[in-house]
């Protein structure tokens, strides 16, 4: 089978750990270029991989079967719009899109020209998160911890679009039910955008799921513990662990879940890689991508709603 020949747009922070895994993919992929507006950087990195550097990501046309766009989110609508409207195969960090419109007019282009979107949700790949899949059955309740430390970058959203959307996603891939009620609130403590933010989210089905994400925090932390009927499920993303808790007689028993700990992104891109060779759906396409990007947008809209009536608040969009 052929190598997918592919670029990545964007080497920052998130890029380059993209480019990292795509060398280890070497059997099934050829990197064509990579393209970031830090030239001096990214030259540097494409003479420590041997792979060339593209100053203008325009000239990718008809040498590349498919990109990686790792751009700061405000230019993901631009800069994928071009790639898929030239029929390629497109792979999108998340958030999606600023915009529900923007992320539907790339679904609609990759209709139109038959191409694949994946969009950088990479809990789905975490190896926690899959052993646990199977034991879910109707969830009555979840609470999602997402704490960072100041990131320095990714500042151009707020901690909704930049963490909690992670959480957003996995619910909303658990549960795969219409969404209630919405209850957010958050604030601004070092950017002009919300840094910590805690929601309740309220499903159809009577599910209810608490949310807290926060990127002023000392501590690392990306938990989510689901409770259901006579069973309690706890899941730690870092340390790719899980457990389950079950009802026995008057007693709790817990159980370790048996994980073989992957790198979550080298699984993510390598699935991608795998359905462009084998024709497959993304597990998380333009649609999925769009789903979270929805409520993401929707907390934050109330969020700010909210701090308009909040007298201690000083920063405003």
């Amino acid at each position: 089978m052929n190598k997918v020949k592919i670029a990545i747009v964007g080497i920052g922070h998130l890029g380059s750990k993209h480019l990292k895994v795509l060398s280890e993919l070497s059997d099934k992929v050829e990197i064509v270029g990579i393209c970031d507006i830090k030239e001096e950087r990214t030259q540097r990195l494409a003479g420590h991989y041997n792979i060339p550097f593209v100053q203008d990501p325009a000239s990718l046309v008809g040498r590349i079967d498919a990109v990686n766009i790792c751009v700061p989110t405000e230019s993901h609508h631009a800069v994928a719009k071009f790639f898929l409207a030239h029929r390629i195969h497109t792979f999108i960090e998340k958030p999606m899109t600023t915009t529900l419109a923007q992320a539907e007019e790339l679904i609609q282009l990759a209709q139109k020209h038959s191409v694949k979107i994946q969009v950088g949700h990479v809990e789905r790949f975490n190896a926690a998160f899959q052993s646990i899949k199977h034991f879910t059955h109707r969830p009555l309740f979840i609470e999602c911890h997402r704490l960072n430390q100041f990131p320095n970058r990714s500042l151009d959203i707020g901690v909704v679009m930049d963490l909690m959307i992670h959480d957003i996603d996995i619910i909303l891939g658990v549960l795969q039910g219409p969404l209630k009620d919405v209850q957010a609130i958050g604030v601004p403590v070092l950017t002009p955008l919300e840094d910590i933010a805690s929601v309740r989210l309220t499903f159809e089905n009577g599910c209810v799921c608490n949310l807290t994400a926060s990127r002023v925090s000392d501590e690392v932390m990306r938990k989510i513990r689901i409770f259901q009927k006579d069973t309690y499920i706890s899941l730690d993303y870092v340390k790719q662990e899980a457990f389950i808790y079950k009802k026995s007689d008057n007693q709790i028993l817990k159980h370790s879940l048996p994980i073989e700990k992957e790198e979550p992104l080298k699984k993510e891109i390598e699935h991608f890689i795998d359905c462009l060779r084998e024709n497959k759906t993304p597990l998380v396409s333009g649609q999925e991508g769009k789903a979270a990007l929805e409520v993401a947008l929707q907390i934050s809209r109330l969020i700010w709603k909210n701090l308009e009536n909040n007298p201690l608040a000083e920063s405003r969009r």
